[in-house]
This record gives C-alpha cells, structure tokens and sequence, in this order.
C-alpha cells in the first residue's frame, strides 16, 4: 500500500497560515486547530504539542500561556 498525500485549502484570508486562527503574530498558535495539527504532521511526522504552537513566541507571552494552560490542567 503506497502513503496517500493529501492537500488542504489554504487559511481563510487574515487567518494565520499555520493553524487557521485569528490571532496576533506575537501569539501562539492554536494548539487544538485541526489545520495547525494536520499541516503539522504533514511538515514533521509527529502530532504537535502545545509546546511546539508557543515555539515562536517571546519567553514572557510563552509563560504567561503556559501559567495558563497549567492553571487549565494543561500538560506542556
């Protein structure tokens, strides 16, 4: 059986091209976005983490999030 490849649609205009979610740059991207998990996987072959959306973030905005998400009972 050969791997099928698939395409999706691009974001919506003005929604990140990451996860399809409107958020500021400076932001995470939207963890739970069925968009940012897929083309995730399709770029590294393994499902994302919170950890991997707050990647690009400035240390201070990534620990406000992960105060947060811990405060949620989120595992990072």
């Amino acid at each position: 059986m050969t791997e099928q490849k698939w395409t999706m649609l691009p974001a919506a205009p003005g929604k990140c091209p990451d996860c399809a979610t409107a958020h500021e740059p400076e932001q995470p991207h939207n963890a739970q976005s069925l968009f940012y998990k897929m083309n995730f996987y399709q770029a590294n072959g393994r499902w994302p983490a919170w950890s991997d959306a707050l990647a690009h973030c400035a240390p201070d905005v990534r620990q406000a999030w992960e105060t947060e998400l811990r405060a949620r009972g989120v595992s990072i």
